[in-house]
């Protein structure tokens, strides 16, 4: 890095997965002027007042499920964990009478052990019992779709996981946002378990991931966690989809919009940037986005310029 015309120049720590200087203070320089910007018109890029971003997200759920609803279609979902949202979707699916019996959803993640054994349903802290609690239950039970039609990852079904989804035609959205460190669902940059070519990487299907350290202090600003960086109740793995699930999908909406709880701090602002408009890479794994049909919503408080802050400091 460069700093004060050269003064004091150094490299990003061995714990950064993407490393490459140039294009790390490239995409830092992106204004929020030009963020919206791509090549691909088929990654459709929009910035919208932070107070809107869920609505966004609301309304893109709640729009396929009475679709599929009312052309008797089915709806494969792949969902990740912003699980109070999900309340809101329920009460719009209950005051409409939506039939939900044509619904599929599948977890996108799911924690697990230091031994890679998968959290189960009834741990209040895990994404399968978020998306149970806040989703399936708050659904008036005369419009709910079968239990078996929530699925979440077990021990059990692990391995067969991805197959489960292309059984059901294949997901027809999957929902994300990308982490601290670039991943999209728990496939992190580096981990042992997504070694392999570009090629390879894309192929890879559902598996259990070693998180990274970046994301286990992401997760314990989380409130179920208790929001106060406590590392140790984190768990150090998870059981997650692959690439090739995300790739696989007919599209994909992806929200960035994390600050640390409504103020203008945010780990997302930079990551955001290289996840949008780096390169194409398995060090990123997000980027994967790039080159598919996808809906992005960032907030305004993500797309504002990256620069110091000197009344805030150090």
């Amino acid at each position: 890095m460069r700093n004060n015309a050269g003064l004091f120049e150094y490299c990003p720590s061995q714990w950064v997965p993407f490393k490459d200087k140039r294009i790390i203070e490239k995409v830092r320089g992106i204004k929020r002027a030009d963020i919206e910007k791509h090549p691909n018109p088929e990654y459709k890029i929009r910035v919208a007042p932070d107070k809107d971003l869920d609505f966004l997200w609301i309304t893109d759920m709640f729009a396929r499920i009475k679709h599929a609803s009312e052309a008797g279609e089915k709806l494969v979902m792949v969902l990740p964990n912003p699980c109070p949202l999900y309340r809101h979707v329920a009460r719009l699916i209950n005051a409409c009478k939506i039939d939900c019996r044509n619904i599929y959803a599948f977890a996108m993640d799911e924690y697990a052990d230091e031994d890679g054994n998968v959290a189960p349903a009834e741990w209040r802290y895990g994404f399968t019992y978020a998306m149970l609690k806040y989703f399936y239950f708050e659904i008036d039970e005369k419009l709910r779709p079968s239990k078996k039609q929530m699925v979440g990852f077990t021990n059990k079904n692990l391995k067969s996981y991805g197959k489960m989804i292309v059984d059901h035609g294949g997901a027809d959205i999957c929902y994300s946002g990308p982490g601290w460190t670039g991943h999209l669902a728990f496939i992190e940059p580096g981990a042992p378990e997504f070694q392999g070519s570009p090629e390879e990487w894309r192929r890879m299907g559902p598996r259990i991931c070693t998180l990274s350290p970046f994301t286990i202090a992401q997760n314990s600003l989380h409130g179920s966690f208790g929001k106060s960086g406590d590392l140790a109740a984190v768990p150090p793995k998870a059981a997650t989809i692959g690439p090739a699930e995300v790739i696989n999908a007919k599209h994909r909406v992806d929200l960035h919009a994390i600050s640390v709880h409504g103020t203008s701090t945010s780990w997302q602002r930079f990551i955001s940037r290289l996840v949008i408009h780096g390169p194409v890479t398995p060090l990123v794994p997000e980027s994967i986005l790039q080159t598919l049909p996808t809906d992005v919503y960032i907030s305004e408080t993500i797309a504002q310029n990256i620069e110091p802050d000197w009344d805030k400091g150090y």
